[in-house]
């Protein structure tokens, strides 16, 4: 098992993710920032690794990848950032970002490398599920990096039921099938979707993200799910003043 696995294993409720881009606001804190939220009391973290194109993110996620590609953010440099993660973070670690740059870096690079570094799983977007199973699946397993799919509210039960079965940690649940960086609306249609998903009685957690940003939106998600994922709310913060000093500060105002 890696710590994905153990995660939920021994805390399966009201488990809370922040997501923040690597090389944003400033190039040299991403371990930091990834430490400072391990001691405010998240429970598992996706590390933004930039790309020029983030399709499925919203302006505030845009910027942020802009602004840590401008700074000089790279998955070389972020590696090399990372080879200290372990001595200063034990929570499970996510990278998350789009296939191009995974794939120009070299998917059996990448996953080796990861491995080495100590993060436990990647979630790609625009990673198409039968290329995962057919190219890349047995190269995941071997460096016990988790792969984490998406699924929407179009999402057919079939492609759900598949999902499950290619899963080894977690499922990313998405709220609405728009960008990131907007609001949970928990209207009719959102609760008979998630009731949907639960009712399905998947053999993988899930995790909610998109929409999620204070702490009416992550108790309506974990009602429905094992967890939530704040992102763009999180990203905004680190624009502010004092922002490390002030992370506990903000994962106060999302579990209370």
């Amino acid at each position: 098992m890696n710590r994905l696995n153990q995660l939920f294993n021994t805390k399966n409720k009201n488990l809370l993710s922040v997501y923040f881009t690597a090389g944003y606001p400033e190039l040299n804190t991403t371990v930091d920032i990834a430490e400072a939220l391990e001691k405010a009391g998240a429970d598992f973290l996706e590390i933004g690794f930039p790309y020029s194109d983030p399709v499925a993110d919203g302006p505030t996620i845009q910027n942020s990848s802009q602004k840590a590609l401008d700074n000089g953010m790279n998955l070389n440099l972020l590696f090399e950032q990372l080879a200290d993660l372990r001595k200063r973070v034990s929570i499970p670690v996510l990278l998350m970002g789009y296939a191009n740059p995974m794939v120009q870096y070299g998917v059996e690079r990448f996953c080796a490398k990861a491995a080495e570094v100590g993060v436990d799983g990647v979630i790609v977007p625009d990673l198409p599920m039968y290329e995962y199973e057919t190219l890349y699946k047995d190269c995941f397993a071997q460096h016990k990096i988790s792969n984490i799919f998406l699924v929407t509210p179009q999402t057919a039960e079939a492609r759900i039921r598949k999902i499950d079965e290619l899963s080894s940690s977690f499922i990313y649940l998405l709220s609405s099938a728009s960008i990131t960086g907007g609001s949970l609306e928990l209207g009719d249609v959102t609760e008979t979707y998630f009731k949907r998903i639960k009712d399905m009685e998947l053999k993988n957690p899930l995790v909610i993200g998109f929409g999620i940003g204070n702490k009416a939106a992550f108790d309506k998600a974990t009602a429905y799910a094992n967890g939530a994922i704040v992102g763009s709310a999180f990203v905004k913060f680190l624009a502010e003043d004092n922002y490390l000093q002030r992370i506990p500060e903000f994962v106060k105002s999302i579990k209370g």
